[in-house]
């Protein structure tokens, strides 16, 4: 291993940690960050933001769904979140008569509410320290852990949470789950007690002209206009516990809910944020860095280029297209955009060399106190990144080409093939279920949100690039058509996969029900090519997993050397969609040379970006008018303007969608909802100069409820100063 690097450790900073940098466990803030907190400016004592025996503004924070946060805002358990986290809900409640992406959605009662099937919100009760737990747990079952992977197995982890708390305490708490997770590799281990509602009810929602308004264009920019939010509830049994919808249920009346403050924040005032975020990198090796920036990031944008291409011409020519793939469309490009900014820090600040830097620390460390087991740590993730290069580099491309690019790509096949069993077996009992199971699963996969012929347009753009980039004897078996009865033409394969498969439509689908057979099922090429890409993403996993077990030890072990090298409490975990606090202060930027971006946008901003013939521009001309008349209520700046976002240098990531900026007295001042594209590198290494959260003023949600919506009944139920 090369030690060129070896002159900078003693002139660096120890793995150089930032003021703002990291998302920090709620239970180990005053061990860990809460005095630096107070020297920014935090008026709160720490068992205000955590208390694990009585209320605090934790209880007051939710996990939304599996991917967002969100925060209660009402003692009727009222719940801020974003457009875009709820964007699903408001898709699935619109139709061309109730088009509530386009036009917005207020529930001015109770009863006018809409119920969403399978959303939930998750409150963490408590968070416990059970490492000493989970390691005498490991030693004990050892015998049983033949493949040495327990120490990070969430089903393993799972079952000794439960045996932790007990079947008797999950029985008598309605709603309650348990969940260990694994912190630092593996050398540290946390217990969370969680409870989770699941009758949450749409409220409300602004126009996606405002929700979405800069759409992606604007994604990961700055200067935003975008009023990113939406409103539900949280509804329990007549007891206050977690229960399915019900009409009898009512509105929850929660623990804790935050107060929401007008008085806005300005340049350098502290800020902190609460919320689940998703997944970081911080300690990742030089090699980990090149791998994701020349594989993963690579793979992503190339492939979510092609894909949406071909979505935005199809949804921009027909209003029924833009309502079906409006959600699929903003998930792919968030992440298309965001692996373009993660490439951009990369080599802007040279992460490769920051990652080295941090090893050679460790050499130098490991080597004065004989500790060559971290040397041998080093040399096995070095050794592995590169021998599964190939593979992962497949992997990707299936992954981002075949399986998220196309639709009939992930048709089930399990009820077909038994299916075919039973027409094969003559067996009529059998064949009436599973012919029953087969149609269910036809009318799940070709729902109202799916469009086969936009699936067959998308298919032959990613089938095409596919082939393009990955050797022929490296494809699925299911490609094998293409070259020998199409000769290798895309577009003649896929009109044929749909011309003739059972899945391929409506028509096909009765056809063969009136006339089944078992071998319409076995030759049928679009079963037989579901097959064959699920056949390739095995193969593909297993390969990869060979080098699974020798790859965590070694992370774990690099990870345990530098523990102890720096200190236990020296560092955030990365995130892991666990409950973390963030805290910074409102800052602009200077995103190239001579250019300075202030830390907050007003509605002039939205005025003058206002472009009639570009939908991701277009202004409601409710808000036009509310602009002329100046009429902002209570809610306007000193200067009379109305905000609408912010910037504040707290360190955040994918998950903290809708998560609660608070200011120094722990009132309500802002919706996460977006980072700056400079910033986004951040999910590897933090960058003070860069790193921005982009944040909806709370004060511009409270107009539009209010003065645009004519929502007020929403208003008077919040606590706002």
């Amino acid at each position: 291993m090369k030690k060129s690097f070896l002159i900078l450790i003693f002139i660096l900073p120890a793995f150089f940690l930032f003021a703002d940098e990291g998302m920090w466990m709620l239970h180990l803030l005053k061990q860990q960050k809460y005095p630096e907190m107070k020297k920014l400016g935090l008026k709160l004592k720490d068992y205000d933001i955590y208390n694990p025996d009585g209320a605090s503004i934790k209880d007051a924070v939710v996990q939304f769904g599996s991917g967002c946060t969100g925060e209660v805002i009402s003692s009727q358990g009222l719940v801020l979140t974003n457009h875009h986290c709820g964007y699903g809900q408001i898709q699935n409640h619109s139709s061309l008569e109730h088009n509530y992406l386009e036009n917005g959605f207020w529930a001015m009662t109770k009863t006018e509410e809409l119920p969403n099937p399978g959303l939930t919100v998750t409150f963490i009760d408590k968070i416990e320290d059970v490492t000493d737990y989970v390691k005498k747990c490991l030693e004990r079952d050892k015998s049983l852990d033949k493949d040495g992977v327990f120490f990070l197995s969430p089903r393993y982890l799972k079952s000794i949470a439960m045996e932790r708390v007990g079947a008797e305490f999950l029985r008598n708490n309605a709603g309650s789950d348990v969940e260990i997770k694994p912190f630092f590799d593996g050398n540290r281990y946390f217990m969370f007690i969680k409870k989770i509602y699941s009758d949450v009810r749409l409220v409300g929602a602004p126009p996606s002209s405002i929700g979405k308004f800069g759409a992606d264009t604007d994604n990961w920019m700055w200067p935003r206009h975008t009023g990113d939010f939406s409103v539900f509830r949280i509804y329990a049994d007549k007891n206050g516990n977690p229960a399915p919808y019900s009409p009898d249920n009512v509105p929850l009346k929660p623990k804790r809910w935050l107060t929401v403050s007008t008085k806005g924040a300005k340049e350098n005032d502290f800020a902190m944020i609460l919320g689940f975020p998703g997944t970081t990198n911080k300690f990742y090796t030089s090699w980990e860095v090149a791998e994701r920036r020349d594989i993963d990031n690579a793979v992503r944008i190339n492939m979510r280029r092609v894909r949406q291409e071909t979505l935005l011409r199809e949804m921009l020519a027909d209003p029924q297209v833009n309502i079906q793939y409006a959600s699929k469309y903003t998930g792919s490009t968030n992440a298309y955009k965001s692996a373009i900014g993660s490439n951009w820090a990369i080599d802007k600040r040279n992460f490769i060399m920051t990652k080295q830097q941090q090893q050679e620390r460790l050499i130098h460390w490991a080597e004065k106190n004989n500790k060559r087991h971290c040397l041998a740590a080093l040399d096995t993730i070095q050794n592995i990144v590169l021998q599964r290069s190939d593979l992962r580099f497949r992997d990707r491309m299936l992954n981002e080409g075949i399986i998220r690019g196309i639709e009939f790509a992930n048709i089930p096949t399990r009820n077909a093939d038994s299916l075919i069993l039973a027409l094969q077996s003559k067996n009529e009992k059998k064949t009436e279920n599973f012919t029953s199971l087969f149609l269910n699963d036809f009318r799940n996969f070709a729902n109202k949100n799916y469009n086969a012929e936009v699936d067959k347009k998308v298919s032959k753009a990613m089938i095409a690039e596919y082939i393009r980039l990955i050797p022929k004897d490296k494809q699925p078996g299911g490609f094998t058509d293409l070259y020998t009865a199409f000769e290798g033409d895309v577009n003649k394969f896929v009109d044929n996969v749909f011309e003739n498969s059972v899945f391929g439509s409506e028509a096909n689908m009765e056809r063969f029900l009136s006339n089944p057979s078992p071998e319409t099922l076995i030759d049928d090429a679009m079963l037989n090519f579901a097959r064959s890409v699920k056949e390739e993403e095995e193969k593909l996993m297993d390969k990869q997993n060979a080098f699974t077990r020798a790859y965590n030890i070694a992370r774990r072990t690099y990870l345990n050397g530098i523990l102890e090298m720096d200190g236990a409490m020296a560092y955030a975990p990365d995130a892991n969609l666990t409950l973390r606090l963030a805290y910074g202060q409102l800052k602009g930027y200077e995103p190239r040379d001579a250019v300075y971006y202030k830390p907050q946008t007003t509605v002039e901003g939205i005025m003058e970006k206002e472009d009639p013939q570009n939908w991701e521009f277009v202004v409601p001309g409710k808000l036009k008018e509310l602009y002329r008349s100046g009429d902002f209520g209570r809610y306007a700046l000193p200067d009379g303007k109305m905000p609408v976002a912010f910037m504040a240098s707290t360190h955040t990531t994918g998950g903290n969608s809708g998560s609660p900026v608070m200011n120094a007295n722990g009132e309500l001042i802002g919706i996460n909802f977006d980072r700056n594209w400079e910033g986004v590198g951040g999910d590897i290494q933090y960058l003070p100069d860069y790193q921005r959260s982009i944040i909806v003023d709370i004060r511009y949600v409270l107009f539009i409820i209010d003065k645009f919506a004519g929502a007020t009944h929403l208003i008077e139920e919040m606590d706002v100063r």
